[in-house]
């Protein structure tokens, strides 16, 4: 099909980018959001690019966090950004996310705004401890994904809001990560996703997807979910947990 009619309307500017989106849709890598336009799922009457904002490709190492803009790509990940060992961990999780012309313009920040409850990143974000940098205009507040990520397809981003970063806390040495992802062939959607972070001297911290999105997991699964307990039991031993 053929998107219905909208227009761009663009900007570099932090400051006027909450005015502009009102009545319109802010636009990441654009790997999601076309099949719905393509589709007429969606039918904005503007979008607003994101990728001239300064500093959505930023990647840096800042008090003990590696901060990643959220319009660095999944390819960028998967090349490998940051520190031994979050750099492999990262590299692991975006390799598997659909195909490399995808990753070459799927954006880390696209992706956790979207919440889809079949998509990596939320999952492992959660996992990883990681928070959301959210800003409008000049103003910031930065939540943990936990608190960000409110129901399928469903986040805490406000009007005129959009994320500007992602923030991982760079893990202590002897800590391990695991990921299991059940999918029907390479570059399908997931079926299911559990990630597993084990810190020395802690208990493992899991995430997991669900049909209302990622969540943090007990330790113990529900005793009438078998299928969540074996994930879970998978991402624990490949974390060595």
């Amino acid at each position: 099909m053929i998107p219905a009619p909208f227009t761009l309307r663009r900007t570099a500017d932090w400051d006027a980018l909450p005015a502009l989106l009102e009545d319109a849709l802010p636009l990441g890598g654009g790997q999601s959001l076309m099949p719905l336009l393509a589709l007429r799922l969606a039918e904005p009457a503007a979008l607003v690019p994101l990728r001239d904002l300064p500093g959505l490709s930023e990647i840096a190492e800042r008090d003990g966090a590696l901060w990643i803009g959220a319009g660095v790509t999944h390819a960028r990940i998967e090349d490998g950004i940051g520190p031994v060992p979050l750099r492999e961990w990262l590299s692991l999780v975006a390799s598997g996310i659909a195909y490399r012309p995808v990753r070459n313009l799927g954006t880390l920040g696209g992706s956790l705004a979207l919440h889809d409850p079949a998509s990596d990143w939320p999952v492992a974000l959660l996992a990883l401890g990681a928070s959301a940098v959210l800003r409008q205009g000049d103003m910031r507040r930065v939540l943990l994904v936990e608190k960000f990520c409110t129901g399928a397809f469903a986040t805490a981003l406000q009007p005129g809001e959009v994320i500007e970063a992602v923030t991982i806390p760079i893990p202590a040495t002897g800590t391990r990560f695991g990921w299991c992802k059940l999918a029907p062939a390479p570059g399908a959607f997931a079926e299911a996703l559990a990630g597993v972070l084990h810190a020395p001297g802690a208990a493992p911290r899991i995430a997991v997807a669900s049909p209302a999105g990622a969540r943090l997991m007990p330790e113990a699964p529900p005793p009438d979910d078998p299928h969540l307990a074996r994930l879970r039991d998978v991402a624990i031993r490949r974390a060595g947990a």
